[in-house]
């Protein structure tokens, strides 16, 4: 499985769809709220136009598309709505637990969610201690994906070369950052929000369903630990 991961100094994350199952239950705020105001998204609309995505992007999208003039306080009650429902909702992804316990290279997050919200995520799923302050977000940039803005920002931040670095991702403007960045970008398809998902619109991309076949070059034996 390409590319020569011993070349790979630093691996990224995405988090939503990548770290935690997330996308599903995002989607479905995000409907329910919506109906509130009489507009029906589809799941398509939600692929295309939400996944990977900051929340702002997704906003100017909705209001264009529907014409629709969205309250101030939108994103805020979107925002808690979403966290209440993580309390009793959220889950990892299966197996992502042993993928960073045994990952031996430098790994970071980069994600279009918001600082409070990527925060409570990883403190909810407790994968918070395998990144630390390592947590880099799209209001951190000028711009978001699909730009390259935010991967490179994380890369500089790591002080590793964007050509030695891999990138975990579940969306298209995740996929298309990465790959203006110069990295080496994978597809992680595990999440619910994948399942029949046409893979033939990521192109030739290495796309991976468990974390059980995340590439292990990048892990320590299992008989080092």
């Amino acid at each position: 499985m390409p590319p020569e991961y011993d070349q790979i100094d630093l691996v990224i994350f995405d988090c939503d769809g990548v770290l935690v199952d997330s996308e599903g239950i995002s989607a479905a705020v995000l409907t329910e709220e919506l109906a509130r105001f009489g507009v029906t998204i589809t799941p398509e609309f939600v692929r295309d136009y939400c996944l990977g995505r900051s929340f702002p992007t997704v906003a100017r999208s909705i209001r264009g598309m529907f014409d629709l003039q969205l309250p101030e306080d939108f994103e805020a009650r979107y925002r808690a709505v979403l966290l209440q429902r993580y309390e009793c909702e959220l889950k990892t992804t299966e197996g992502i637990e042993t993928v960073l316990t045994r990952l031996d290279r430098a790994a970071c997050v980069a994600t279009s969610s918001s600082s409070p919200r990527v925060k409570k995520t990883l403190q909810l799923t407790g994968l918070d201690r395998f990144f630390g302050d390592r947590v880099f977000t799209a209001s951190m940039v000028a711009r978001g994906k699909p730009a390259p803005d935010l991967f490179l920002h994380a890369a500089r931040e790591m002080g590793v070369d964007p050509g030695r670095t891999l990138v975990i991702e579940d969306s298209q403007p995740g996929v298309r950052a990465g790959q203006a960045a110069g990295m080496e970008v994978v597809l992680f398809a595990g999440g619910t929000h994948l399942h029949g998902v046409d893979r033939a619109s990521f192109g030739t991309i290495k796309i991976f369903d468990s974390w059980a076949d995340f590439p292990q070059e990048l892990l320590r034996r299992r008989d080092s630990d």
